[in-house]
């Protein structure tokens, strides 16, 4: 009887070291962090017209499956969208090129940085009545944007094509100022990048992008007189802030816009007037 007693003994003894055993793997099992999936994030972009709204469209679902709500934000001029950036109003933007955001930053103190060029809009010269720059007359006015970036563009686009001669750039941005040659005495009329569309009834010429030129029907291909190409620090750029530029949702935005989908969408849609600057 004692042995049996004994044998008794030391089994429960076994019981309940494995009852404590399974309660320890249990404690285990319930501190380990359970698989949640991650809150959604909400990022507001600013933009203004085709492509750029078209590209933002595009990586939407993309974006969704990383849970990042993007939110575009379609604004109605061309410096509003940088506003809102530098107010933390919005967290991107995307309607810009690198040497127009510079000039912003210069003006009013800001910290704007470019993440990635998307695009070349290939910037050209058109004109309603004549069919190429020879047969434009002395005296022409032709209309170019009145940014300082933007003049500094028109001017070194006629340049590049031998219309006008500049000095050697002694600032950052070349100016009418700078003009030493205008063999045909052209008046260059400066004005809102937005109204350039409507120039194209009333100037001899226009200086401007495929995306004012496409409403028009016009194309740089097909009715530029001149055209830029892609040899240039023009390129349309997602731009964001220096405290947000590196987070996560920007980088997973920048890397959905320079995808081969969004390469795919420019060849097939805007083949000469959005050219892809990713590789």
């Amino acid at each position: 009887m004692k042995k049996i007693l004994l044998l008794m003994a030391a089994l429960l003894l076994i019981l309940a070291g494995c009852g404590q055993n399974n309660e320890g793997n249990n404690s285990e099992k319930a501190s380990e962090p359970k698989d949640e999936k991650q809150e959604e994030v909400t990022l507001k972009v600013a933009s203004l017209i085709p492509p750029m709204t078209e590209i933002l469209e595009l990586v939407k679902p993309k974006l969704a499956e990383e849970n990042i709500n993007l939110e575009m934000v379609v604004l109605g001029d061309n410096v509003q969208p940088n506003t809102a950036l530098a107010a933390k109003e919005v967290d991107a933007n995307f309607f810009q090129h690198v040497p127009y955001m510079e000039e912003f930053n210069r003006s009013n103190d800001a910290d704007l940085v470019p993440v990635t060029p998307i695009y070349f809009a290939n910037y050209g010269v058109y004109s309603k009545e004549y069919a190429s720059m020879d047969e434009l007359p002395e005296g022409s006015v032709i209309a170019i944007a009145n940014d300082v970036s933007n003049i500094d563009r028109s001017l070194s686009l006629l340049a590049q094509h031998g219309v006008i001669t500049l000095k050697e750039k002694e600032d950052v941005y070349y100016t009418q100022a700078d003009i030493v040659e205008n063999p045909k005495n052209y008046e260059f009329k400066e004005v809102d990048l937005l109204m350039l569309a409507r120039m194209y009834d009333d100037a001899d010429a226009v200086v401007m992008t495929p995306a004012y030129a496409a409403p028009l029907g016009l194309t740089p291909k097909s009715d530029g007189l001149l055209t830029e190409g892609v040899e240039n620090d023009f390129a349309i750029t997602l731009v964001a802030r220096e405290d947000n530029a590196d987070s996560e949702p920007i980088q997973k935005l920048a890397e959905a816009m320079t995808s081969p989908e969004v390469r795919a969408f420019l060849e097939e849609n805007y083949d000469e007037t959005a050219i892809p600057a990713f590789e």
